[in-house]
């Protein structure tokens, strides 16, 4: 009896102790949307991860039917290709983005402009035949361009155009509006820690097992290179967006003129500021994405303003000849959510 009795004690104590191990970090990655993505996470409570993938999947395919540019059928090409001034239906999520993007164009001053669709397509951009059209190929595609040509009524998930060769290119909110759906699977499953990237965009929430803070890394914005620039630490557990656009990926080279991917809808050309790249912190990774793709439009002198003025927290990255300078706007100097560490 008194071995009986001490074996079950040694059995206790191992389960004891198993119960009082940190749960792991789990995770899926993959393809989706010409890019990739990496999701970790971890719960006190079972997860059923099958179902979790299941619902992942189904959170890419809608976001790839609503606001693909590269397919026919999505609810945007539809808007897109319908040639009228009438009230079009769309999906209450695309509208809700469609409104983000609104107020992101208008305290941007209109750099930021969802249908800048024509000026993408006009320097090749879009089907990867780039070149630099003339003068007035610009001055006659920007006719064709300006969000103030849309009306967004969200109370009936409809919008109308009053240009009908107006076409829509959510491309740039695409990374944040797919984070903010996946996120939405996880916190559906009872999972409030987690880190879900997609193509290089984030959502950070909550914190490792037994407490320690989720970091990342905002790239050196350099053709060709991989390097960490910065590590930032997240430290509000409430969730953080990341959000970094930058020129270095996307460009083209034309008789020694290297012209950014990133347009300016003002003038219908790439930006010739020296501002690489610039990530937004913020709560929604929606609106972080748009703003992110502002800053770049913008440059570091109009964008530090608007910052300071709209409150974000923006980390600038600017290269003059081979060195990069970093700068913080005012928000992210006194921020709590997130701190730069090196």
């Amino acid at each position: 009896m008194s071995m009986l009795r001490a074996l079950f004690a040694i059995a206790a104590i191992v389960l004891l102790a198993g119960c009082s191990q940190p749960p792991k970090i789990v995770g899926l990655q993959g393809h989706a949307e010409g890019t990739t993505y990496h999701i970790r996470w971890w719960s006190q409570k079972p997860v059923d991860m099958a179902q979790i993938k299941q619902q992942m999947q189904v959170a890419l395919d809608r976001v790839d039917r609503e606001i693909s540019n590269y397919r026919d059928d999505s609810d945007i090409e539809h808007f897109n290709r319908n040639r009228t001034t009438d009230w079009q239906t769309l999906p209450a999520d695309v509208i809700q983005l469609l409104d983000i993007a609104k107020t992101v164009y208008h305290d941007s001053h209109g750099c930021y402009d969802p249908t800048i669709k024509p000026l993408f397509d006009l320097w090749g951009f879009r089907a990867d035949k780039l070149h630099v059209p003339s003068a007035a190929e610009i001055a006659a595609t920007k006719a064709e361009v300006g969000f103030d040509h849309v009306t967004i009524d969200t109370a009936h998930s409809r919008i109308r155009k009053s240009l009908p060769q107006l076409a829509i290119d959510m491309s740039s909110m695409g990374e944040g509006y797919t984070i903010w759906h996946l996120s939405k699977v996880l916190e559906d499953a009872g999972v409030h820690n987690y880190l879900v990237e997609f193509g290089g965009d984030m959502l950070v929430k909550g914190h490792k097992p037994g407490g320690k803070r989720w970091k990342i890394a905002i790239e050196r914005p350099l053709p060709g290179d991989m390097q960490v620039e910065k590590v930032v630490a997240i430290l509000a557990d409430n969730g953080v967006s990341i959000n970094t656009s930058g020129t270095y990926r996307h460009f083209f080279d034309e008789d020694g003129h290297v012209y950014s991917h990133i347009l300016n809808p003002r003038t219908g050309a790439p930006v010739t500021h020296n501002l690489v790249s610039a990530t937004v912190f913020g709560t929604d990774p929606r609106v972080s994405d748009a703003w992110a793709t502002a800053m770049l439009c913008m440059g570091r002198d109009e964008g530090g303003q608007v910052a300071q003025a709209q409150s974000l927290p923006v980390f600038f990255i600017q290269q003059e000849g081979k060195k990069l300078i970093t700068s913080e706007s005012p928000a992210l100097e006194k921020s709590t959510a997130v701190m730069i560490q090196r």
